[in-house]
């Protein structure tokens, strides 16, 4: 687990502001998981206090990246793919 404040100011400041601006739950909920870890939580304390499984806290701190936004997004994000063409229908 990483030290207390391993998060850069400017690391922290960008990542606050997606808090802010992000709409989905999910990445709202990665990105506060992403704080509480700054703030020298542990992991258990993390997900006693968003209600989710200790494995899900697990998973996005060691995957989530506070510099890509982007690693906070998983395959079921994309969307779903419309099956049936425009000729079939």
């Amino acid at each position: 687990m990483p030290a207390k404040n391993h998060l850069k100011p400017e690391e922290i400041e960008k990542i606050q502001s997606a808090l802010k601006e992000e709409e989905n739950g999910d990445i709202r909920e990665r990105i506060l998981i992403l704080l509480l870890l700054n703030d020298g939580k542990t992991q258990a304390k993390i997900a006693e206090f968003l209600g989710c499984s200790i494995n899900k806290v697990c998973y996005w701190c060691v995957h989530g990246d506070p510099n890509n936004l982007e690693s906070l997004k998983d395959e079921r994000m994309k969307g779903n793919h419309i099956k049936a063409t425009d000729k079939y229908i």
